[in-house]
């Protein structure tokens, strides 16, 4: 029996990109008792588009804690628009990373953490700007997907929707913050495994117990 693992992230957020090496060795170590999947969370929704600005004094303070503790780089040209906001032409939105996920996720379902540490390590060190189309390009030669096709879906409704719903879903599932990973135990209950940034040997502790608390309930 393969457990279910939820990790909801979002492509914007910093401490999941800290994040990124924990999930993906977990995934790695575990791919024969877990499958994970990665569930986009919204983090960025504005009603109107909002400049980086908003954010990048938060960001200034906040990317050195994401640093010492992760052992994470941020890169140079993601960082020249934190620290000029008023030259940069970044207005971010969760939405399109999300969306690309979706899709991805029907070419390469296994490989879900993997997308989404690539999605940040494009945004958080090379410096793509994730509401650019041409963002993607890169990662369709990588996981070799078809241009015309994946474009056709990351501007069509369908997939908006999808996107949509899991925003929707990471909500019903009580999660306030990213990264989050949850194990699913039943249909209606699940472990929290972690909340914010938690380090690899952490986290196989937390699962390790939630499964003994698991195992003791269905031997009662």
């Amino acid at each position: 029996m393969k457990w279910m693992i939820f990790y909801c992230y979002d492509a914007y957020c910093g401490w999941c990109y800290g994040f990124s090496p924990v999930i993906n060795k977990l995934a790695t170590e575990y791919s024969q008792t877990f499958d994970i999947e990665v569930l986009s969370g919204g983090m960025i929704l504005p009603e109107s588009p909002r400049s980086i600005s908003a954010a990048s004094s938060y960001i200034q303070k906040e990317y050195k804690s994401v640093e010492e503790r992760t052992g994470i780089k941020f890169g140079e040209d993601y960082l020249w628009h934190i620290f000029n906001p008023d030259k940069s032409d970044w207005f971010p939105n969760s939405e399109k990373p999300a969306i690309a996920m979706c899709i991805f996720k029907e070419y390469y379902p296994d490989l879900q953490p993997m997308f989404a540490s690539d999605l940040q390590y494009s945004l958080h060190y090379e410096g793509r700007d994730l509401c650019d189309d041409e963002a993607y390009r890169h990662l369709l030669t990588k996981f070799e997907l078809p241009p015309d096709e994946f474009y056709t879906k990351l501007r069509s409704e369908e997939y908006k929707e999808k996107a949509a719903y899991e925003f929707a879903l990471v909500k019903q599932l009580h999660v306030t913050g990213f990264p989050t990973v949850l194990l699913q135990a039943t249909e209606a209950k699940f472990y929290l495994l972690a909340r914010g940034y938690t380090d690899y040997n952490s986290l196989v502790q937390n699962i390790d117990r939630c499964l003994k608390e698991i195992n003791i309930s269905a031997d009662k």
